[in-house]
């Protein structure tokens, strides 16, 4: 028997949250304490990780798109 489209949407939109707290969690990774290999390289690694995290966020919301064009096609922030 196949899933459900909306139960497969719902559970890939929690892992992709999922995948965004690791990603943000990287901020804090212990390697921010060291030296930088060479100058820029930190602030080149946080740059980095906001712009995975951000597209991890768009992701996200496409999912969401895929269960609103599914539905009566209307945002749940209109309704």
């Amino acid at each position: 028997m196949e899933e459900e489209l909306k139960s497969i949407c719902d559970r890939l939109r929690e892992d992709i949250k999922e995948i965004g707290v690791t990603a943000k969690g990287l901020m804090r990774h212990s390697d921010f304490d060291g030296e930088q290999s060479y100058e820029g390289q930190h602030p080149e690694m946080r740059a980095n990780i906001m712009l995975a995290y951000r597209h991890r966020e768009d992701a996200r919301m496409r999912v969401g798109k895929i269960l609103q064009a599914a539905g009566d096609g209307v945002s749940i922030l209109d309704k």
